[in-house]
């Protein structure tokens, strides 16, 4: 497995070096959308712990990321992305797309899988489309606790 992968364009970096996550920064802008907004942090932190996370970053400053949840072969899952709203409409979200669809040890995964309310244009930009055999697929969801 690759180690630490970084990339940089301008003065922004995407890696995958979970030192460098900004957790206070993921729990707020979590909390604000609309797909986590009541994921308990240890839940949060657990996920992060066990996922391989793009951070992206402005020098220091964590300005959005990516998870993903994966055996590195067969599936992917791709989840928890954000843009800093300050960051967003220059490119960031499809350079941190094209990122991770280069990375090494997933460019040859062959399910890639994703839920979005909103995104769905920029997904399809990286060969995404909605699934044609849905009634295949099935879901157990449980709430948090407290939900």
């Amino acid at each position: 497995m690759v180690q630490n992968f970084e990339t940089h364009r301008d003065s922004f970096t995407i890696s995958t070096d979970q030192s460098r996550l900004d957790m206070p920064t993921v729990y707020d802008f979590l909390s604000r959308s609309y797909w986590a907004k009541t994921r308990p942090r240890e839940y949060t932190d657990a996920a992060f712990a066990n996922s391989l996370v793009f951070g992206i970053y402005e020098g220091e400053r964590q300005i959005g990321m990516a998870r993903v949840v994966t055996d590195y072969t067969i599936v992917a899952y791709l989840c928890d992305v954000f843009i800093h709203e300050d960051y967003r409409a220059h490119g960031l979200g499809k350079w941190l797309m094209q990122s991770m669809l280069d990375y090494p040890d997933l460019k040859h995964v062959r399910r890639w899988l994703l839920a979005t309310d909103d995104a769905h244009g920029l997904y399809r930009q990286f060969g995404f489309e909605p699934l044609t055999d849905v009634e295949k697929w099935m879901q157990r969801l449980r709430p948090f606790p407290g939900e």
